[in-house]
């Protein structure tokens, strides 16, 4: 599975970990950052975001410091619904219920292991649809 993910500064190293843990999962396309110097959020928030918008079966993974930033960022995008997880428990519901297509990590908040579990969670749950599939239909303005 081709996954995109992105950071700022802040969560590089953690992107980096990510990669290397899940190497065998996934074929990762890092649209950056890539190196831990100050930069822009937006300037990497808004490109996966672009990229998941076009592809109905697109995943992501977005991480900085506090993931606000980059979730605020990529939820300006229609057909993105990007997921702040600061635990699995929330990453579990942000699929089973919103059809959740980013996982936002708060990279200054969780261990790397957490974040490892947050999207392994993530990407093994299934959407439920049902009663959720009518809710996430009203997320983007007609």
């Amino acid at each position: 599975m081709k996954v995109y993910i992105a950071s700022d500064h802040a969560g590089f190293e953690t992107k980096e970990a990510i990669k290397r843990h899940f190497s065998d999962k996934f074929e990762w396309e890092d649209l950056g950052t890539h190196s831990s110097e100050s930069v822009d959020y937006p300037d990497y928030a808004h490109p996966l975001a672009e990229a998941v918008a076009k592809s109905p079966e697109a995943r992501a993974v977005l991480l900085c410091g506090t993931g606000n930033g980059v979730a605020m960022t990529a939820n300006k995008h229609a057909d993105v619904r990007a997921a702040l997880c600061w635990n699995t428990e929330i990453a579990a519901l942000a699929r089973q219920h919103n059809n959740a297509n980013v996982v936002v990590l708060p990279a200054r908040f969780i261990t790397v292991e957490e974040a490892f579990a947050i999207v392994d969670t993530f990407f093994n749950t299934p959407f439920e649809g049902g009663r959720h599939a009518r809710r996430v239909e009203k997320i983007n303005i007609p």
